[in-house]
């Protein structure tokens, strides 16, 4: 069985000859590559390259074509700092108040650069891939965190404390819908296996409960409704600790949830059983990134063990695997897994 039929099963709820291995690991890899952060988000190729390496190099199933989380916001026209060493990051908003979302111009992402550098990447992946490993085209930020992104994430956050603040708030996420749509479905043209988006800020380490039922969750809903209608799987990604969320997190109808080491395993187990995929959550940072091999293997072998009787699972960090992750401990991950 190759990589993309591993996880193609374990998605449908159907056991695999073995537990799949999907990587959150476009920083690492750059750096194997000798790649730069700035020469990784400007070609096309040069993304390719650098996940045909890592494949190559670590044997595992399924490539998570991510660049950055302010791509989408890039082409919405919020400022974006390129550093050469670091993924793209927004200094500023957009808006000075929510208000101004009634000025905005119709969103169209396919015009912006990083955009197509994203979808070229994805076709470049499947033809040299095929039906041999599973391609997992991310499409950057949910409408909840891109509205973030577009206003300043405290100053958004403030606003949706406000009642006054509603209607505007709820035509911010509209207007982020239909551009995140619009990645969706480009995404989708572009021959990827599966979609997925992060909304990490509208998670419980930043949003309450509340806030992501009210302004949240129905926008991630639609998005994964899309990506349905389009044929494809879908995965949600939110960081930190999810628990007080993941009934919802499960309610958008979301094939997949990949999980923050945050998340208690156990509930998320007994939530998500029958119901959506658990992707996840090997600590990226103080396991995979600064841990030993033995600890590594340790931590991999007990989550493994919590989900031994469900093939709904495809084992990864919990999270972005650093760049300075020493190889051998994600060997370890990958040979645990695969026992």
């Amino acid at each position: 069985m190759n990589g993309y039929r591993r996880i193609a099963e374990a998605l449908n709820g159907r056991w695999p000859d073995v537990r799949p291995v999907m990587l959150h690991n476009f920083m690492l890899a750059a750096r194997e590559a000798g790649v730069t952060m700035g020469q990784y988000r400007s070609d096309p190729e040069v993304v390719a390259r650098v996940h045909i390496q890592a494949v190559e190099t670590y044997g595992y199933d399924g490539v998570l074509v991510d660049i950055d989380t302010a791509t989408l916001a890039g082409a919405v026209g919020v400022p974006v700092d390129l550093p050469d060493d670091a993924p793209a990051r927004c200094p500023r908003a957009l808006l000075g108040s929510i208000a101004e979302v009634r000025g905005l111009p119709e969103p169209d992402v396919s015009r912006y650069p990083g955009i197509q550098v994203w979808l070229e990447a994805v076709r470049i992946l499947k033809t040299h891939f095929r039906n041999e490993i599973f391609v997992r085209g991310n499409c950057d930020q949910l409408p909840f965190s891109l509205a973030g992104m577009m206003r300043g994430p405290a100053d958004w956050l403030m606003d949706l404390m406000d009642p006054e603040n509603r209607a505007p708030a709820h035509e911010l996420l509209e207007y982020c819908s239909r551009a995140v749509a619009q990645f969706i479905r480009l995404m989708a043209a572009a021959g990827a296996d599966m979609v997925s988006n992060g909304d990490s800020p509208a998670g419980p380490d930043l949003a309450s409960p509340r806030l992501y039922r009210e302004f949240a969750f129905e926008y991630e809903r639609r998005i994964v409704d899309l990506a349905h209608e389009l044929g494809l799987p879908y995965m949600l990604h939110i960081c930190g600790k999810t628990d007080r969320i993941l009934p919802e997190m499960v309610a958008t109808g979301a094939d997949a949830l990949e999980l923050d080491s945050k998340t208690g395993v156990r509930l998320a187990r007994d939530t998500l059983a029958g119901k959506a995929a658990f992707v996840g959550n090997i600590d990226p940072n103080a396991v995979l990134a600064l841990g030993s091999p033995r600890l590594v293997e340790e931590r991999t072998r007990e989550l493994l063990a919590i989900f031994a009787d469900t093939p709904r699972f495809i084992l990864n960090a919990g999270c972005a695997i650093p760049a300075t992750t020493p190889p051998e401990n994600l060997r370890a991950m990958i040979a645990a897994g695969r026992e």
